[in-house]
This record gives C-alpha cells, sequence and structure tokens, in this order.
C-alpha cells in the first residue's frame, strides 16, 4: 500500500475512535500525577489552576465558536464516515483549516499543563501531532475528492492548524447559540467536572487526605446540571433544533 493511502486507512480508523483513543494516556496522567510536587505558595498555584482552566476554555470557545456557525452536515460529532454536505470556508475555516482539532488541543492542553510535570505536557504534544495529524490528513484527502478545486484554492490560502487571522472572512451564517449548546455541551461538562476531579486527586496525593474546594466543588455543580438540562432538551425536545443547522 502506498503511504498516501495508509495514511488515508490510518486516518479513517483514528477518527472512529478519535473520541475514546486519548483515554489512553490516562495511566501516564497518574503516573505524572504521583510525581507532581509544588514549592510555590498556594496563592500561586491557584491562580496556575485558575489559568490552566482558562485555556481550556478558550480551546471549548474555539469549538463553540465554529460550530456555532456551520450549517448541517457539517463539523459534526460522528464517528462512523466522513460527512460533509458543503465545505466551510468562512468564520473560523477562513483562518484554520482544522479549528475544531485546535479547540482539542488547547482543552486538552489545560488538563496537562494543571499537572505542572513537564514531561508529560511534552509527550501529551507530541501524541497529539501524530494522532491528529493522521485524523486531518485523512479528512483533507475525503475534502479534496468531494469538493476539487474549490478545496485546493481554499487549502493553499488557509493554514493547517495555526491560524491567519489576517485570513478572516465573516461566517456565511450567523451565530446559533443553540446549535452550539446542542453540540458543545459535553465539552463544557467535561472541562466543569474534570478539573475538579484532577484537583481532588493532586490534593490527596500530596496531602494523603480528601480535600473539597468550594470554588471547584460549585463549578462541578453548574457542569452536572448544565450537562442535564441541555441533555434534556436536545433528546426529549425540539428547542435547540434550528433549521438547516
Amino acid at each position: 500500500m502506498a503511504l498516501r493511502e495508509e495514511f488515508q486507512a490510518t486516518g479513517d480508523w483514528l477518527f472512529r475512535k478519535r473520541s475514546y483513543l486519548p483515554l489512553v494516556l490516562l495511566p501516564i496522567a497518574l503516573i505524572a500525577l504521583s510525581q507532581f510536587h509544588w514549592g510555590q505558595s498556594l496563592v500561586l498555584r491557584e491562580a496556575w489552576e485558575l489559568c490552566c482552566l482558562v485555556v481550556s476554555l478558550v480551546g471549548l470557545g474555539i469549538r463553540v465558536a465554529t460550530v456555532g456557525c456551520v450549517p448541517g452536515n457539517t463539523s459534526g460529532r460522528n464517528t462512523d464516515c466522513q460527512i460533509a454536505a458543503v465545505l466551510n470556508t468562512t468564520g473560523c475555516y477562513s483562518v484554520v483549516r482544522h479549528p475544531l482539532y485546535l479547540g482539542n488541543l488547547l482543552i486538552w492542553l489545560g488538563f496537562v499543563v494543571f499537572l505542572s510535570v513537564w514531561w508529560f505536557v511534552f509527550l501529551f504534544l507530541l501524541a497529539f501531532w501524530i494522532y491528529y495529524e493522521r485524523i486531518m490528513f485523512a479528512e483533507e484527502e475525503f475534502l479534496r475528492a468531494k469538493f476539487g478545486r474549490e478545496f485546493v484554492d481554499w487549502a493553499a490560502r488557509t493554514p493547517a492548524f495555526l491560524p491567519r487571522l489576517s485570513n478572516w472572512v465573516r461566517p456565511a451564517l450567523p451565530f446559533s447559540i443553540k446549535t452550539a449548546l446542542k453540540r458543545e455541551y459535553t465539552g463544557l461538562f467535561g472541562i466543569a467536572i474534570g478539573f475538579p476531579v484532577l484537583d481532588f486527586v493532586e490534593d490527596y496525593m500530596l496531602e494523603g487526605r480528601c480535600c473539597v474546594e468550594m470554588g471547584w466543588t460549585l463549578l462541578a455543580l453548574f457542569g452536572a446540571a448544565t450537562y442535564l438540562l441541555l441533555r434534556t432538551l436536545k433528546k426529549r425536545t425540539r428547542v435547540l433544533q434550528v433549521e438547516g443547522r
């Protein structure tokens, strides 16, 4: 098999498994947690944790800004096969070809940097690059075959992963908060639950006792309540439905 076909086949497989394979790093994250040591003040530690949370929220914000302006059957969370009813070239897609994966990088990076174990940060960045490079290759092969010259012209002027803000083109569709909430509530839930859990485990491993902090607890409760509300609205009502999205 030629490398082009091999890359695409591997990318297609990783695309279908992309929701679960990152969890392979979880055992390594536990090892990193066991090596965590913070020698600075508690105030600096809390400021660092807040910055990590902000990084993840920025990543979520990029995803929200992207999916809130795209038509239906594009930029979805489907894992069975590639789907693209049209080629998105405006909004976030005018400055970077893979804004959703850029958002994913920042979301995960917030969690990884939270541990303050730098060999794990390097390992994560390397794994992310190898992992998503194949997925992006497979997606672009699909788009090239479907949209031809339109894709080639867009790819020629738009960076793959590092945004070029000077390319900004106003989204073809107005931002839909309903669409964004319907598609990204799981990401919000993951951040709102993940950071409190990580902080709880970190404190337990450092101090050998359970320590529940009010700020993280409120964030977790907010995330759980928001998740239940939005999931109910999505599954049992049409409140979040938007025509053509």
